[in-house]
């Protein structure tokens, strides 16, 4: 190989990154609030909001001022020390939920691998080692990692990566008798998203929340919800598992919207079932760090407050209205609205990633979905007149696909 001379031209980024993302030609520059422009100065309405992390809009005044004013004391220090701003958050979160204890992460993955190492170790510490069995759901998603992609349900993320790991089981989503019939001796923790994201925003009822819980408690299995995306504020709650009464989980995962854009996820845990991990049983070089702190507890500030979360109650209703009425003027396009509160999906009878296009043609942002869905993932702020305007360009995309399927037939 010859060596580089400073006059050769820069290599073409895409030439050199890992062709893991099938990646539309659009490149953003900056971003305010529901809008991202791109290097040539055109405007998107962002329905998708970073898939449900930009949860408090685009360069959010509160989360750029956090990130200064740390940025100019201190960015990182290892975790053998004590960090205030883990103190503080950790606070944050405990006070809001089921939880007394929290270990902090880069990403929701990470807070998966925590989650699950958390609930083997529980049985473990009990003088049950035997109890590692995971079960999931089909269409399911918890993350990348090895662990992650075997608690989830998709086996395409699982090809040519080896062999299904033991310890992983599947079940079928919301189908709580069939659910009893894979808890045994060997199970250590059922895992599921309140209401799924990228498996089509399909949500549990309040009741098969509650028939989960009594499972749990009935069988001595730990209960995690992974709440990546859907918590936060997401469904007009600050946690989904709060809709439904004495459905608390004993361990959760949070990401996500948590750093409102900046790395932060979280595993929560109750103190019986965090009981076994001791000192040296996890661990993490980033995360927790200083700047990750300070985003994360001006970002929770904003997203436990009642008025963004009434917000986000409003919001979804006039959605859910709107929506309804799209379906009955697109019967041929869009057969069923799905989600809870700003996890909206769309489940279509026209192919997904064609109805990507034609709102990225309207100039309108939105994320794609396991069994044919599209999701409407906005920030938690959005405007009443920003949901109007998103409503207007759901309409024009179900124009140009109904038009598309017509001169296709």
């Amino acid at each position: 190989m010859t060596e580089k001379t400073a006059t050769q031209a820069a290599p073409v980024p895409s030439d050199h990154i890992m062709g893991v993302y099938n990646r539309t030609p659009l490149a953003f520059e900056r971003g305010v609030g529901a809008r991202l422009f791109t290097t040539d100065g055109e405007a998107y309405l962002d329905c998708m909001a970073g898939i449900a992390v930009n949860a408090l809009g685009h360069a959010n005044p509160k989360l750029v001022q956090a990130v200064k004013d740390q940025a100019e004391k201190l960015w990182h220090v290892s975790n053998i020390f004590t960090i205030p701003g883990q103190e503080k958050l950790a606070k944050v979160l405990t006070d809001a939920t089921f939880a007394d204890e929290v270990f902090f992460t880069n990403s929701g993955a990470e807070a998966i691998e925590c989650a699950i190492k958390t609930a083997r170790k529980y049985h473990w510490a009990k003088g049950h080692p035997e109890r590692i069995d995971i079960i999931g759901f089909d269409g399911s998603f918890h993350g990348r990692t090895l662990a992650a992609v075997n608690a989830s349900g998709n086996a395409a993320y699982l090809e040519g990566f080896g062999p299904r790991m033991p310890g992983f089981v599947q079940a079928k989503f919301g189908d709580m008798e069939g659910l009893k019939a894979l808890v045994g001796p060997t199970t250590a923790a059922i895992i599921v998203e309140p209401v799924q994201g990228e498996g089509g925003a399909r949500s549990l009822t309040e009741q098969q929340l509650q028939a989960l819980r009594r499972l749990c408690d009935d069988t001595g299995t730990l209960l995690i919800y992974d709440e990546i995306q859907c918590g936060l504020g997401r469904t007009g709650k600050l946690f989904a598992y709060e809709w439904a009464t004495d459905a608390a989980p004993d361990i959760m995962a949070i990401a996500k919207a948590l750093g409102g854009g900046f790395p932060v996820g979280a595993c929560l845990a109750t103190a019986e079932a965090g009981q076994g991990m001791t000192v040296g049983s996890h661990g993490s070089t980033y995360g927790g760090n200083p700047l990750a702190m300070a985003v994360g507890l001006a970002a929770m500030e904003e997203l436990n407050s009642p008025q963004l979360l009434a917000h986000v109650r409003e919001v979804a209703g006039y959605f859910t209205q709107q929506l309804s009425g799209l379906q009955e003027r697109f019967p041929d396009v869009v057969e069923d609205i799905r989600g809870k509160g700003l996890l909206i999906g769309i489940k279509l009878k026209t192919p997904n990633r064609e109805f990507m296009q034609h709102a990225r043609d309207q100039h309108m942002l939105i994320a794609g979905g396991g069994d044919n869905c599209v999701r409407l993932l906005p920030p938690l702020n959005l405007t009443l007149e920003e949901a109007q305007e998103a409503v207007a360009k759901l309409e024009a995309a179900c124009e140009a696909a109904r038009t598309q399927a017509k001169a296709a037939a």
